[in-house]
């Protein structure tokens, strides 16, 4: 059996310990540097699995005595942290969330709680070949593809 799924309770410490080791191994093996902050960021990304906007985590670190990094600052972080394949941005919701596949390049597409907002990666292959045969029918070909899908996880289901 796998690792447990968003939805299923679990030690998110175990989740942070294992991306920041994704992200120490990746930084190495490309030269990149990886800073304090810079793991801070990462870390709070990985807090839950939650998406969180730049302005949730600047707020986080001043409330645990990080200082006050300005804006610009947790950006170029998330930046780097998403050029490394550590982060994933959600357009619709403007805020990041943890890669479950660093280092992969891979498409995903995220299922997304619209009550708790708990959100899950899935890299199906399947749908990314639908996707890729569709736009090529339409002359059209993809570079990368994101696609975030609203709806209810298993434990909103089963509040209602």
């Amino acid at each position: 059996m796998g690792a447990p799924t968003a939805y299923e309770k679990h030690d998110h410490r175990r989740c942070i310990k294992d991306a920041l080791q994704a992200a120490r191994q990746i930084c190495k093996a490309s030269g990149a540097r990886l800073t304090s902050l810079r793991e801070q960021v990462l870390m709070k990304v990985w807090q839950s699995h939650k998406p969180l906007g730049a302005y949730a985590i600047l707020e986080q670190l001043a409330a645990e005595g990080q200082g006050h990094p300005a804006p610009p600052t947790v950006y170029r972080a998330l930046d780097f942290l998403q050029e490394h394949g550590l982060v994933h941005r959600l357009s619709s919701l403007n805020a990041y969330i943890g890669c479950d596949l660093p280092g992969e390049p891979h498409d995903s597409q995220f299922l997304i709680c619209r009550h708790c907002q708990t959100t899950v990666e899935m890299a199906a292959e399947p749908v990314s070949q639908a996707l890729t045969s569709c736009a090529a029918a339409r002359g059209f070909t993809i570079h990368h593809s994101s696609v975030e899908i609203v709806g209810s996880c298993p434990n909103c289901q089963a509040a209602v």
